[in-house]
C-alpha cells in the first residue's frame, strides 16, 4: 500500500473491513493492551467526551473540520501509556477504546456499518478442530452476532452519532470565526528541554465573548456554551504533560 493511501487511513487503522457475517464467521478476538495508542500524541474526541476528557488533557481543534482532538503527548510519545497500559487515573478516549473496531457510512445502508481493523493482533480466524480449545470472544454465533459483538455494535453507533453533534460544533466554531492558531513553546522543569506544539486551534476568549446574543442562546440552548468554557478550562492541562513528560524524561 502507498503512503498517501496509508495517510487517508483513520488513525490507528491499516487494513480495515466491513465485518460480515458470512467472511468472518470465525474470527475471535482476544484481550489486548494499548500499546497501539503508544505513539500517538493525539486522540479525537466527541462532544460528549469534554466533560471528562479536560481534566486530563488539553481539547483542542484540528484540520479543517476544527475536530476536536485531546493531545496526550509532547515529544512523539503517548504520556497515558506506559507498558501498553494506559495510566489507570487518565480518561481513555472513546476512539481509543473502540479499536479495533469502528463504523462507516455505507450508501446503501440507512446506519453505519461496524468495521474492524483486519491487521489488529488482536484478531484470531479461528478454523481450530472441535476438540481444541478457543482462544479469545467468538464474534458470531450460529450465524448471529455475539453478544459481546451486540454491545461493541451499540458502542460504535453512539461514538457515531456522538461525531456527527461533534462536526457541526465545530463547523459553527469555524462559522462564528471565533477559532486562532496558537503553539504552544513549554520549557520541562528540571531538564529545561524545550518542546514545541504546533498546529492546532483554540478559541479565542476575546471573540467569544463578543458573539452576538443571538448566537450565545442558541448555542446555550445546543449545550455548546458549555463544551466552549470545557475547552477553555483543559487548556491549563498543558501543565499536567509537561509533568508527565519531565517524569519520563
Amino acid at each position: 500500500m502507498s503512503n498517501s493511501s496509508q495517510e487517508k487511513l483513520p488513525l490507528f487503522y491499516k487494513k480495515p473491513v466491513v465485518l460480515s457475517t458470512k467472511e468472518h464467521a470465525n474470527w475471535r478476538i482476544r484481550e489486548g493492551d494499548y500499546s497501539f495508542a503508544s505513539d500517538t500524541v493525539v486522540a479525537p474526541v466527541t462532544a460528549t467526551e469534554f466533560s471528562m476528557a479536560c481534566h486530563d488533557y488539553p481539547i483542542l481543534f484540528a484540520g479543517e473540520t476544527a475536530a476536536p482532538i485531546a493531545l496526550l503527548g509532547l515529544k512523539g510519545e503517548n504520556l497515558s501509556v506506559l507498558d501498553g497500559q494506559w495510566d489507570p487515573l487518565l480518561y481513555i478516549p472513546a476512539y481509543v477504546r473502540r479499536y479495533p473496531f469502528g463504523s462507516i457510512q455505507v450508501q446503501s445502508e440507512n446506519a453505519p456499518v461496524l468495521m474492524i481493523d483486519s491487521a489488529s493482533e488482536r484478531i484470531i480466524n479461528s478454523n481450530m478442530n472441535d476438540n481444541q480449545e478457543p482462544e479469545g470472544i467468538a464474534l458470531f454465533e450460529d450465524g448471529k452476532p455475539s453478544a459481546p459483538l451486540e454491545n461493541l455494535v451499540r458502542f460504535c453507533e453512539r461514538f457515531h452519532s456522538d461525531a456527527i453533534v461533534t462536526k457541526k460544533f465545530g463547523q459553527a466554531l469555524i462559522e462564528a470565526d471565533i477559532l486562532v492558531d496558537r503553539r504552544a513553546d513549554v520549557t520541562l522543569p528540571v531538564s529545561g528541554d524545550k518542546l514545541g506544539v504546533a498546529g492546532f486551534r483554540i478559541v479565542d476568549p476575546q471573540r467569544f465573548d463578543a458573539l452576538p446574543e443571538a448566537t450565545i442562546l442558541d448555542w446555550n440552548k445546543k449545550g455548546w456554551l458549555g463544551l466552549v468554557y470545557l475547552h477553555l478550562s483543559s487548556i491549563d492541562r498543558f501543565q499536567r504533560l509537561m509533568g508527565r513528560q519531565a517524569g519520563r524524561s
